[in-house]
C-alpha cells in the first residue's frame, strides 16, 4: 500500500498563528532553515486528546530556538494552547505534534539574523515507530562535541547524521543505529536515548552531548519509583556484551525493547524493560 505523502493530507496546520489547510502549509525554497539548519523542532505524542508533557516540550522548543541565536515570538503558554487548538482540530485521539520553528526568507546568506522566526505545529496519527525487538547497528557516524554544535538544542541540522545513521542501519537489515559519541563512548540512538541492564540496575549514557529526553526523565523516575538504581555514565562499545536487557526511550519510540546490537542478543523485553513499558503506558493515559 502507498504511504500518504505529508504534503496530501486533509486537515489544517497551524502557521504563526493562523489555521491553514494542510496542502496551503508551505514555505518557499529560498528559507533560510532549509539552506543552512536554522530551525528547530519538537516530537509530541498525545494520548486520549491530551498532549503528554506539553509544557516540557515547548519549554525545550523555546530554549532550543535561543541556543540556535533566535527568539520564537510566542510564549510557552501560547504555543501550548495553539498546539491544543491544533490537536482538538484534527479530532484524533491519539497522534503526533510535530512543532518546527526556523529563519524565513527576507534574507539568504549564512547570516541573516534579522530574519522572521516562523513557527507551525502539525499533528497526525502516527502508530509504533519502532519494533519490539529492535536490531541495531553501530554508526560509523558520531554524535559531536559540545565545542562543536549545540547539542542541548533539538536542532534539525543534527538530524543529518541520523539521517545517515538510520538509512545505513536499514539497509544493512537492521531497524535503527547504534551512535557512538566523538569520544567513542555510546550516546544513543538516531532519535531515542539507550538503556541497558545489568545484575537489576539500569546503566545510561550521561547526556553531555545528545539530548536529555523528556521521556529519558519520565522513565529514570519510574525505574527510580520502583527501587531499581539508574546509574548514569560512560560506556564503552566493549560493556556492550556484559547488559543483559537493552531499551531505547523517545516520544516516537516511548519504550522499546532492543533485542540486537550488532553481533550481541538480549533479553526483548526482559523483566525490568517489560515493567517500564507497562509502567510508561499507563502514566501516558493517566
Amino acid at each position: 500500500m502507498a504511504m500518504l505523502p505529508y504534503d496530501d493530507r486533509d486537515g489544517v496546520i497551524w502557521v504563526n498563528g493562523v489555521m491553514v489547510p494542510w496542502r496551503e502549509a508551505k514555505v518557499h525554497v529560498l528559507t533560510h532553515g532549509l539552506h543552512y539548519g536554522s530551525c528547530v523542532f519538537e516530537g509530541e505524542r498525545f494520548y486520549n486528546g491530551r498532549v503528554f508533557k506539553l509544557t516540557e516540550h515547548s519549554e525545550r522548543l523555546v530554549k532550543s530556538g535561543q541556543l540556535l541565536g533566535f527568539t520564537i515570538p510566542y510564549s510557552v503558554a501560547e504555543i501550548d494552547e495553539a498546539t491544543r487548538e491544533t490537536v482538538a482540530a484534527m479530532g484524533f485521539a491519539d497522534g503526533y505534534v510535530r512543532p518546527v520553528a526556523w529563519r524565513g526568507s527576507e534574507l539568504m546568506g549564512v547570516a541573516a539574523q534579522f530574519n522572521r522566526i516562523n513557527l507551525a505545529i502539525a499533528v497526525w496519527e502516527w502508530g509504533k515507530y519502532l519494533p519490539d525487538g529492535v536490531r541495531l547497528e553501530t554508526s560509523r557516524w558520531r554524535r559531536p562535541s559540545p565545542e562543536c554544535a549545540p547539542v542541548a538544542a533539538k536542532a534539525a541540522g543534527l538530524y543529518m547524521i541520523c539521517t545517515l545513521s538510520k538509512h545505513s542501519a536499514e539497509q544493512n537489515g537492521c531497524n535503527d543505529s547504534l551512535m557512538l559519541d566523538y569520544r567513542g563512548q555510546v550516546a544513543e540512538a538516531t532519535g531515542a536515548n539507550i538503556f541497558l541492564i545489568k545484575d537489576g540496575r539500569i546503566h545510561t549514557p550521561t547526556p553531555d552531548c545528545f539530548l536529555d529526553g523528556i521521556t529519558r526523565r519520565t522513565v529514570i523516575e519510574l525505574a527510580r519509583k520502583r527501587g531499581i538504581e539508574v546509574i548514569e555514565r560512560a560506556i564503552w562499545p566493549k560493556d556492550l556484551k556484559d547488559f543483559s536487557e537493552v531499551f531505547l526511550t523517545g516520544t516516537a519510540a516511548e519504550v522499546t525493547p532492543v533485542g540486537r546490537i550488532d553481533d550481541l542478543e538480549y533479553a526483548s523485553p526482559g523483566p525490568i524493560t517489560a515493567a517500564l513499558m507497562a509502567d510508561y503506558s499507563a502514566l501516558v493515559r493517566s
